[in-house]
């Protein structure tokens, strides 16, 4: 798969189908229109495109309702490759991207990538202030003639699949609900840093994270996680909260990582959310949290 970063500077030498759109966190939805633009672009002997943003427009546009990151680029990037996508392009949603109106944007989205067919969903909008919908498209297509795929909406538990309602499951602690509608479970990539560590001292080291807050978190809990570390995947028990116990007062993630012992300090790893365990407890003393760790592991090793 090729990566690019293009915002209209370079011309393709291939024919190509399409996607395009915000693409915050790979769900069912998006796969639904990845898949039809590769399937088209191998009836056709094309490739097969999607055209994404680096970050939300809403960053340019009003930081102050800018929604929380679902996904990374770089796992974006792991998950359609695997696909078998051919071209991933990031838009740099500057202001001349903004300001575009959407036939322009449609227009230059032809004679840069030389689209043969657009593959979208049925609310999709684009150009300036969102101005271009489904109706304008339909009528550019038949201008321009380029071919149109609108996809209905995917559902899951009968009510449709969106990054808004993924992250409002993740935000309420239903970690599996969420997994079921992304295309690879909800994860956190970070460095590990220096805690107060408390953990070690009452057996249970655990790994804190340095995490990025324009990321989604979990609901405070405490959950089963998956760790990858080195290639190696271990299981883990993560620890989203305040540590109450212990009079902490500051949002933390921290991991306990089931059969491990090194030192990673200042490295990177990444934390699969599978299933909350618990809800945060404040308990009377050190000795009954330990008990309720011993369970919460004894838990882990069964999943």
């Amino acid at each position: 798969m090729e990566v690019l970063n293009d915002s209209f500077k370079i011309k393709l030498n291939c024919r190509t189908y399409v996607t395009i759109g915000s693409f915050d966190g790979i769900h069912m939805g998006h796969l639904s229109l990845i898949k039809k633009a590769i399937s088209l672009s191998k009836k056709n002997n094309t490739m097969s495109m999607l055209s994404t943003f680096k970050e939300h427009p809403l960053n340019v546009i009003n930081k102050s309702i800018v929604p929380k990151i679902l996904m990374d680029n770089e796992t974006k990037i792991e998950i359609l490759k695997s696909i078998g996508l051919d071209i991933l392009n990031f838009f740099d949603f500057n202001e001349e991207i903004m300001k575009m109106m959407p036939e322009d944007f449609i227009l230059n989205m032809i004679n840069h990538y030389n689209i043969d067919g657009i593959i979208t969903g049925f609310n999709h909008r684009f150009g300036y202030k969102n101005s271009g919908d489904i109706h304008l498209l339909k009528t550019l297509s038949e201008k321009y003639g380029f071919e149109l795929y609108v996809l209905p909406p995917v559902s899951f538990k009968n009510d449709m699949v969106s990054s808004t309602r993924i992250r409002n499951c993740i935000s309420d602690g239903n970690i599996e609900e969420a997994n079921q509608m992304l295309l690879r479970p909800f994860s956190i990539k970070a460095k590990v840093i220096h805690g107060r560590e408390i953990g070690r001292q009452i057996g249970f080291p655990t790994a804190n994270l340095s995490y990025d807050n324009k990321f989604i978190l979990p609901k405070i809990g405490v959950y089963y996680t998956t760790v990858e570390y080195n290639k190696i995947t271990y299981k883990g028990i993560t620890n989203v909260g305040t540590n109450p116990t212990v009079n902490g007062d500051k949002l933390t993630i921290e991991t306990y990582i089931l059969d491990f012992n090194q030192n990673i300090y200042d490295e990177e790893i990444r934390v699969n959310f599978v299933k909350k365990i618990r809800d945060q407890i404040k308990f009377e003393s050190i000795e009954q949290l330990k008990v309720q760790l011993e369970k919460d592991k004894k838990f882990a090793y069964k999943q």
